[in-house]
Protein backbone atom coordinates (compact mmCIF):
# COMPACT_ATOMS: atom_id res chain seq x y z
CA UNK A 1 0.00 0.00 0.00
CA UNK A 2 1.24 3.33 -0.95
CA UNK A 3 1.76 5.84 2.11
CA UNK A 4 2.26 8.76 0.18
CA UNK A 5 -0.21 11.29 1.69
CA UNK A 6 -3.89 12.17 -0.57
CA UNK A 7 -3.61 16.26 -1.59
CA UNK A 8 -7.02 16.72 -3.02
CA UNK A 9 -6.10 19.90 -4.53
CA UNK A 10 -2.85 21.17 -5.68
CA UNK A 11 -0.18 22.28 -3.54
CA UNK A 12 1.69 24.62 -6.17
CA UNK A 13 -0.03 26.26 -9.86
CA UNK A 14 2.09 27.92 -12.50
CA UNK A 15 3.73 31.38 -12.39
CA UNK A 16 3.78 33.59 -14.93
CA UNK A 17 6.74 36.14 -15.21
CA UNK A 18 6.25 38.86 -18.38
CA UNK A 19 9.77 40.35 -19.64
CA UNK A 20 9.33 43.46 -21.33
CA UNK A 21 12.37 44.14 -23.70
CA UNK A 22 13.70 46.37 -26.68
CA UNK A 23 16.28 45.65 -29.32
CA UNK A 24 20.08 46.55 -28.68
CA UNK A 25 19.14 46.37 -25.11
CA UNK A 26 22.14 44.52 -22.78
CA UNK A 27 20.51 44.79 -19.69
CA UNK A 28 17.73 42.18 -21.27
CA UNK A 29 20.24 39.62 -22.92
CA UNK A 30 21.33 39.44 -18.97
CA UNK A 31 17.92 39.52 -17.69
CA UNK A 32 17.11 36.64 -20.18
CA UNK A 33 20.02 34.45 -18.82
CA UNK A 34 18.45 34.98 -14.98
CA UNK A 35 14.96 34.25 -15.97
CA UNK A 36 16.06 30.91 -17.66
CA UNK A 37 18.16 29.98 -14.80
CA UNK A 38 15.10 30.44 -12.56
CA UNK A 39 12.74 28.23 -14.98
CA UNK A 40 15.27 25.45 -15.00
CA UNK A 41 15.07 25.33 -10.89
CA UNK A 42 11.32 26.04 -10.55
CA UNK A 43 8.87 23.75 -12.34
CA UNK A 44 5.94 25.81 -13.69
CA UNK A 45 7.70 28.71 -13.91
CA UNK A 46 6.70 30.38 -17.59
CA UNK A 47 7.81 33.91 -18.73
CA UNK A 48 6.40 35.39 -21.53
CA UNK A 49 8.87 38.22 -23.36
CA UNK A 50 7.12 40.98 -24.74
CA UNK A 51 8.89 44.00 -26.98
CA UNK A 52 7.67 47.42 -25.83
CA UNK A 53 8.17 48.43 -29.82
CA UNK A 54 5.96 45.65 -30.99
CA UNK A 55 3.18 46.01 -28.44
CA UNK A 56 3.70 49.84 -26.88
CA UNK A 57 0.04 50.05 -25.99
CA UNK A 58 0.16 46.83 -23.30
CA UNK A 59 3.45 48.50 -22.30
CA UNK A 60 1.74 51.63 -21.40
CA UNK A 61 -0.80 49.99 -19.77
CA UNK A 62 1.72 48.47 -17.68
CA UNK A 63 3.42 51.09 -17.02
CA UNK A 64 6.91 50.25 -18.16
CA UNK A 65 9.52 53.07 -18.08
CA UNK A 66 12.55 51.04 -19.39
CA UNK A 67 13.97 47.46 -20.33
CA UNK A 68 14.11 45.48 -18.91
CA UNK A 69 11.14 45.33 -17.08
CA UNK A 70 10.12 41.50 -15.21
CA UNK A 71 6.23 41.54 -13.62
CA UNK A 72 5.36 38.70 -11.51
CA UNK A 73 1.61 38.51 -10.93
CA UNK A 74 -0.20 36.63 -7.53
CA UNK A 75 -2.86 34.41 -7.89
CA UNK A 76 -5.45 36.97 -7.74
CA UNK A 77 -3.65 38.89 -10.76
CA UNK A 78 -2.17 41.61 -8.52
CA UNK A 79 1.35 42.41 -8.74
CA UNK A 80 3.31 40.78 -6.12
CA UNK A 81 7.01 41.69 -8.06
CA UNK A 82 8.51 44.42 -10.46
CA UNK A 83 12.20 45.09 -11.18
CA UNK A 84 13.09 47.44 -13.39
CA UNK A 85 16.43 46.37 -14.39
CA UNK A 86 18.39 43.27 -13.93
CA UNK A 87 16.60 41.49 -10.85
CA UNK A 88 19.16 38.74 -9.42
CA UNK A 89 18.01 35.20 -9.50
CA UNK A 90 17.60 35.34 -5.53
CA UNK A 91 14.88 37.82 -6.09
CA UNK A 92 13.11 36.15 -9.02
CA UNK A 93 12.57 32.68 -6.91
CA UNK A 94 11.35 34.98 -3.92
CA UNK A 95 9.10 37.05 -5.81
CA UNK A 96 7.68 33.74 -7.65
CA UNK A 97 7.30 32.18 -4.46
CA UNK A 98 5.02 34.93 -3.46
CA UNK A 99 3.15 34.49 -6.39
CA UNK A 100 1.76 31.10 -5.45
Amino acid sequence: MDATPAVDRPVTRDVDLTLYTSAFCEPCMQTRAVLAEAVRLVPGLRVTERDVARDPARAESDGIRSTPTVIVLGGDGAEVFRAEGVPTLNQVLVAAARAL
